[in-house]
């Protein structure tokens, strides 16, 4: 008859293992959504928020740069945006911390500080109607609380799902894709380990992202400041019951 402890490890190790398939399970299905909501959060703020890269932050050094060299006008909000991103970052990596999760249940509740951001984008957008002066203070403020939505899905990934592909490298991932196609055609030595599976997951986040633009231009265009709507209903939190990371 087994020990108490021996029970014990044994229900364990179950848990662990179920939360292990969970965790594969997030890792594949997870981030093409993501990355469809990164694709519509991106051009819809580009298209009514004044010109601001939402999703790839980083994109808005290069726009910044542009202006600064055709004397065009200084945005308060472009330089804004990265420190904003930093900001919401740590601020997600506290979360983590102090919830003690790590993993499905993790993820989780990240998806859920996501989904309310997202939500308060839409509500404010409503409300204040911010693309009506996408270059004035309502419009800054919109920005940031998207921005911040990004930060936290970003630091989704890497903090509860690290094996995942990344949706905030999309040049990356098409660099990826296509090398690994050339070598895939090619009957010549391959260049690239060969990751069939990584290969498909890059390619449904490329085609995930694309979907995500295509769908928040009509969005944009039917719907205007009610367009926010579209990926805060995309934005899905799976349902099961969480699981604690031991602290000791």
């Amino acid at each position: 008859m087994p020990t108490l402890a021996e029970s014990s490890a044994t229900l364990q190790n179950r848990v662990q293992a179920d939360a292990a398939v969970e965790l594969s399970r997030l890792e594949a299905r997870l981030p093409p959504l993501l990355s469809i909501i990164a694709g519509m959060v991106d051009l819809t703020g580009f298209f009514t928020l004044g010109n601001i890269f939402t999703a790839h932050v980083t994109g808005n050094l290069v726009v910044a740069a542009a202006d600064a060299v055709h004397g065009g006008p200084f945005h308060l909000t472009q330089a804004l945006a990265i420190p904003v991103f930093m900001l919401a970052l740590a601020v997600v990596w506290l979360i983590a911390q102090v919830s003690q999760r790590d993993g499905p249940s993790l993820a989780r509740l990240l998806l859920l500080v996501q989904l309310l951001l997202l939500a308060a984008v839409l509500t404010f957008s409503v409300i204040v109607k911010p693309s009506a002066a996408p270059h004035g203070l309502m419009a800054g403020i919109a920005v940031m609380i998207a921005v911040s939505a990004m930060a936290c899905q970003y630091a989704l990934l890497r903090l509860a799902m690290p094996r995942a592909v990344s949706t905030a490298v999309m040049t990356g991932n098409l660099t990826n894709t296509l090398l690994s196609l050339l070598d895939t055609l090619s009957k010549r030595r391959p260049l690239l380990p060969v990751d069939a599976d990584r290969l498909k997951r890059s390619v449904h986040l490329l085609f995930g992202f694309l979907l995500g633009c295509v769908v928040a231009a009509y969005a944009v265009s039917v719907l205007g400041d009610w367009a926010s709507s579209s990926f805060g209903k995309v934005a899905r939190v799976p349902t099961s019951p969480p699981t604690v990371r031991n602290s000791g």
